[in-house]
């Protein structure tokens, strides 16, 4: 709802100030490219989404995706103590933690709900607060990337040569904002429990 209304002031303002100098012409032939190059835009992203959202679920029935579950559940573990060990949760987990690792939120997301709700579950059941379920959600905001895919396929809709050389700025990037994330949920985790 928020959204509609920033959309309709903006819209507001670009009709109000196209008026008041004289480019209406502009404003309108805006509107109509801008409208074909989000058209553009997305068919672009959705097509990446969907090869590797398509991958993943490869993975998922060839059982690739509980060998990768397996291969970071001592990462798991050590993020999310006793709730990495849970099987849904980890499995969970790890399918989006790869997904993340692919650049592709989109497919992340369905992965990261379940896990939420597991472990979310599972702080019920003992009576904590759901700690692991912020972790859960600062890891998969700050999200290490190997593949940006989805920045890819918009830099290479918009005509870059070289669509991957951004790949050593985001791992660099990407790792510091997952580390920090990680280091402040636990601190901040530790201090309002001693309050």
């Amino acid at each position: 709802m928020l959204m509609s209304r920033v959309l309709a002031v903006l819209l507001l303002l670009a009709v109000v100030f196209g008026a008041m100098t004289g480019r209406m012409a502009d404003v309108a032939l805006a509107a109509v490219s801008g409208t074909q190059q989000a058209v553009e835009l997305i068919l672009s992203i959705v097509g990446t989404i969907c090869l590797w959202s398509a991958l993943m679920e490869v993975m998922n029935r060839s059982g690739l995706a509980a060998k990768v579950a397996r291969a970071l559940r001592p990462i798991i573990v050590l993020l999310f103590g006793k709730y990495g060990r849970d099987e849904q949760a980890a499995e969970a987990i790890s399918q989006n933690m790869a997904a993340n690792l692919l650049g592709l939120g989109s497919a992340a997301t369905p992965a990261g709900l379940r896990a939420a709700k597991r472990l979310d579950e599972l702080a019920r059941r003992d009576g904590v607060p759901p700690d692991s379920v912020l972790l859960l959600i600062v890891i998969n905001t700050a999200s290490v990337q190997l593949l940006p895919t989805t920045v890819a396929a918009v830099r290479a809709t918009y005509g870059s040569q070289n669509p991957y050389d951004i790949l050593p700025a985001v791992w660099v990037a990407s790792i510091i904002s997952v580390a920090v994330g990680i280091f402040l949920a636990k601190t901040f985790k530790r201090v309002w429990r001693d309050k």
